[in-house]
């Protein structure tokens, strides 16, 4: 019986189990819940081995993830994300240095990992700035996270403070 209500499921071509493994060797509050396989008979409906793996459940933080080796029928794309809140600039760092795959796809706080899977990776003091009242300090801090690949509180804070 799930835990969740909702549980993410992400599509891999074939690793799930690989990445599970890389989830949560990157999260410290993390771990692998179980894994499934699949049975002789999704054989023919599936094209995946019995006996290989299908399913991996993992948790992060408290929220339960699933990844399935379902093959390459789908792959993740950024149309979907999952954003990780940061209170520091080390701790931004530290998801940005061992999630960020694909260079090229950064913008914003965005990265792909090596899975193909989108995080965005934001400092939680950019919520309350871009909520802020006054317009002008939304337009600042817009333009300079506009600018940005990974964000920099500190420089969001001083477009945030006019300086």
């Amino acid at each position: 019986m799930a835990k969740q209500k909702i549980v993410p499921h992400i599509w891999m071509e074939r690793d799930a189990e690989k990445a599970a493994g890389f989830y949560v060797s990157v999260f410290k509050n993390s771990n692998i819940l179980e894994t499934a396989y699949y049975p002789k008979a999704s054989e023919a409906v599936s094209g995946q081995k019995a006996g290989s793996v299908m399913t991996v459940k993992f948790e992060i933080e408290g929220q339960e993830f699933m990844v399935l080796n379902g093959g390459p029928a789908f792959r993740p794309n950024e149309a979907i994300s999952f954003m990780v809140y940061c209170d520091t600039q080390e701790e931004i760092d530290y998801y940005w240095k061992r999630l960020s795959f694909v260079p090229e796809a950064e913008i914003c706080g965005w990265l792909k990992d090596r899975f193909g899977v989108t995080w965005q990776i934001v400092p939680t003091v950019l919520e309350a700035m871009m909520t802020d009242k006054d317009p002008e300090k939304v337009e600042r801090v817009t333009a300079a996270f506009l600018k940005m690949r990974k964000f920099d509180i500190r420089e969001l804070k001083k477009a945030y403070k006019g300086e």
